[in-house]
């Protein structure tokens, strides 16, 4: 997914939803119904989806070439995220379909209500399970920084990211400003778009087979003198 210019793409693009919902939210003040509420939660909604690639990159990012402990971190991470991606995916679907149901906020109010009477809703889809994407987008990223795959501060941005938008929802856009900052630079390969250096004479001064075929050398020296 991560060759692919859709899946780089998400990287952006994702973030840059998160953004454009909380800027329709704070033009909303009523809070629904009305197309800010509705092209609001669809940009939420895109965002989300967005984030399963981005997810599936970070995942491949952090178990290439590492030992079972190292692929298993990663696999969780991803899990946790994508958990959260799906909770959230449910509640922006069922404030469209309320939304949708709904003449003024007070009808959106009772429908809220009993939606969120059915047992084990609330803790699913609305407090606990969208907590996990911010979670599972944290522990991937630490991880990747630990290996050195990423500079430390993304995962910081991130984090800040989370403290800012806990802190009231009206600052969802710097939230995802700050979401961007930190993943929009991994879409390419590598860091920042970086290839890996290959090294060759125009870096060591000697190529790979000049080296070997001296270090063979040297080995029958050795053993001729022997």
């Amino acid at each position: 997914m991560r060759n692919t210019t859709w899946g780089r793409a998400a990287f952006t693009a994702g973030p840059l939803c998160m953004v454009a919902y909380g800027l329709l939210r704070l033009i909303d003040d009523r809070h629904g119904p009305g197309p800010d509420w509705s092209l609001g939660h669809l940009a939420l909604l895109a965002g989300l989806l967005l984030f399963v690639p981005v997810f599936a990159d970070l995942r491949d990012r952090a178990a290439r070439g590492r030992g079972p402990v190292a692929r298993a971190l990663a696999a969780s991470g991803a899990v946790v995220g994508l958990a959260g991606a799906a909770a959230g995916a449910v509640q922006a679907a069922v404030d469209l379909a309320v939304a949708y149901c709904s003449a003024d906020r007070a009808t959106m109010d009772r429908l809220f209500e009993h939606v969120q009477s059915v047992p084990g809703v609330m803790p699913v889809v609305y407090t606990v399970g969208p907590v996990l994407f911010y979670v599972g987008l944290v522990l991937l990223l630490v991880q990747l920084a630990a290996q050195r795959a990423i500079a430390p501060w993304r995962p910081a941005a991130v984090v800040a990211g989370v403290v800012v938008t806990a802190a009231t929802l009206d600052l969802l856009p710097v939230g995802g400003l700050l979401f961007l900052l930190a993943l929009a630079p991994l879409g390419p390969r590598g860091e920042d778009g970086v290839q890996p250096v290959v090294r060759s004479s125009a870096t060591t001064g000697t190529s790979r087979p000049a080296r070997a075929a001296r270090s063979l050398k040297s080995a029958k020296e050795e053993s001729a003198a022997i």
